[in-house]
């Protein structure tokens, strides 16, 4: 018997299962399907079939010893026939479909007296397959197309997290020159001073001395809380809830701002470097109120839920126009904006501001806690 000619077979096999019942579990027989030629369509038909609760794949028959076909039948457990003719006697049989495109095996069939049986052959079995491996094909490219926009996502959030981790490099060091190296440089200044007043005038001389160690004094503080900044108290034991409330204590310490915290919840099921990026988060809301807010009052609060994380920073001061100054991206980025929106979506979650002017200002923070992954792409930070 002749077959078509076949190039390689699809390579998606179908998983091998135990031979499906003739009745569907709700009582439905199931069509018994035998399929002459076990080439590229062949193989489409069973790949299908072993699918579908309602097709029973009984027997295939093809003269080849060694096709793609005949072996995906034999890992179904589908009997392979060598002729064509005893396939035909088998008695539970519904349909046969030919795919071999050999007219002699069309002919035959059509002269065949079977009245139970029916018959699929020649061009509208080969349209059949055709469809069907035109489907199994499609789902490949979806499955090949889906992992490479999985490999581009993959390499874009890594940019972007590269990209928040130098932003911030960009911001601290910005706070460094401004804040304590203003500040040393001054008390380098003063100190210069000091030596030339003390044979000119040492009272004035001692003044000035009194008024530079204060100055230096501040200076360490400020050392202080750049590298708490940069890496909390609570960091290795990564306990969100302890670490901001005693970051509260300092700031209300260092700025005179007055604090109220509240942390309730258990924060076993968010990620260690999720804490983190909260305490970030928080941290920039804070340092804007000292910036911008002329705020006396501040109330931080996080709740934890089993599934999602909601924190709150609330100030009292004379708040702004969010839509207004969400239009103008460089006094925008001021705030921080943009790393805390990127952290943000890092983590699956969302942040906004709810201010009017002379209203005071609300950063909301919202986590989602479902899962537990890991974070590898906040590892530098």
């Amino acid at each position: 018997m002749a077959t078509l000619k076949t190039s390689k077979p699809l390579k998606r096999v179908a998983s091998p299962r135990k031979p499906k019942d003739s009745r569907s579990s709700k009582g439905v027989t199931a069509c018994r399907v035998a399929i002459i030629g076990a080439g590229r369509g062949g193989t489409a038909l069973m790949e299908i079939f072993t699918e579908d609760p309602l097709v029973t794949v009984v027997g295939v028959a093809e003269i080849r010893t060694i096709t793609g076909g005949v072996r995906l039948a034999r890992k179904l457990g589908i009997p392979v026939l060598r002729r064509y003719q005893d396939l035909l006697k088998m008695k539970e049989v519904d349909l046969v479909i030919d795919v071999t495109g050999n007219p002699e095996v069309e002919q035959n069939l059509m002269e065949l007296q079977a009245p139970h049986l029916a018959i699929a052959g020649g061009a509208s079995a080969k349209f059949m397959w055709q469809l069907i491996e035109a489907r199994i094909r499609a789902s490949v490219e979806i499955e090949s197309t889906l992992t490479r926009y999985q490999s581009l996502f993959r390499l874009y959030v890594k940019e972007e997290a590269e990209g928040a981790v130098d932003e911030e490099r960009t911001r601290i060091a910005c706070e460094i020159h401004d804040g304590l190296v203003q500040t040393l440089v001054g008390v380098n200044l003063k100190m210069e001073r000091v030596r030339e007043l003390v044979s000119e005038d040492p009272n004035k001389g001692l003044t000035m001395l009194n008024q530079t160690t204060v100055q230096l004094k501040h200076a360490i503080q400020e050392a202080r809380e750049v590298v708490y900044n940069l890496r909390p108290g609570q960091y290795d034991h990564l306990a969100l809830i302890p670490a901001l409330s005693n970051y509260l204590t300092s700031y209300e310490r260092e700025h005179k701002i007055r604090t109220t915290f509240e942390g309730k919840g258990d924060e076993s099921q968010l990620d260690p470097k999720a804490k983190v990026f909260v305490f970030r988060m928080v941290q920039e809301a804070l340092s804007n109120v000292v910036k911008h807010a002329k705020a006396t009052k501040v109330t931080v609060n996080v709740h934890l839920t089993k599934d999602l994380l909601k924190a709150k920073v609330s100030d009292n001061g004379q708040g702004f126009d969010v839509q207004k100054e969400g239009q103008n991206p460089e006094k925008w980025d001021h705030f921080g904006v943009r790393s805390m929106k990127e952290r943000a979506r890092m983590l699956g979650g969302d942040i906004r501001w709810v201010s009017k002017s002379r209203t005071g200002t609300t950063v909301e923070i919202t986590v989602p806690l479902a899962t537990k992954e890991k974070i590898h792409y906040a590892k530098k930070n």
